[in-house]
């Protein structure tokens, strides 16, 4: 994979959130604006693959899913395909936990319950309705660009 400049990682922040806004949920608009980087060019793949995380996994507001899509392109750049490749599951872990590091850093918490201020929810799959109200209380589409430019930045 070619190394990207500020200017390409910050357009592929921005093309995060424009999914975000555009319906997606967090885990897919991260996975989605980068996944092509990994011979993924397919957008509605990418999508598909990461529609699971949204919501702190299936709306239970778990781990946080801007950054279960940054540890999804972690796999992509060097998850371990290899059975009992302890070494490589090590270096890949290791990446993913310096990613969660960062991003914890920045916000405090990996949990989206915590992030958001909200309660976790198990029992209600039911997405929120996204209404200009609904982005304005949100912190997400600055998490989620903050996410692909911590994933892309720790490529450098």
């Amino acid at each position: 994979m070619a190394k990207l400049n500020n200017d390409e990682i910050e357009a592929r922040a921005q093309r995060a959130v424009e999914l975000f806004k555009q319906g997606f949920n967090c885990s897919q608009a991260v996975f989605a604006s980068c996944a092509d980087l990994y011979g993924i060019p397919d957008e509605q793949l990418a999508l598909r693959l990461s529609a699971s995380f949204g919501g702190g996994m299936g709306r239970m507001r778990l781990v946080c899913g801007a950054a279960s899509g940054m540890f999804m392109l972690a796999g992509l750049h060097n998850g371990s395909a290899t059975p009992h490749d302890n070494t490589g599951k090590m270096a890949n872990y290791a990446f993913v936990q310096q990613l969660a590091g960062e991003f914890k850093a920045r916000y405090g918490s990996l949990i989206c319950a915590e992030l958001l201020g909200l309660a976790p929810r198990p029992e209600d799959p039911k997405p929120a309705e996204r209404t200009p109200q609904y982005y304005e209380k949100r912190p997400c589409p600055e998490m989620i660009a903050e996410a692909v430019r911590i994933y892309l930045k720790s490529l450098l």
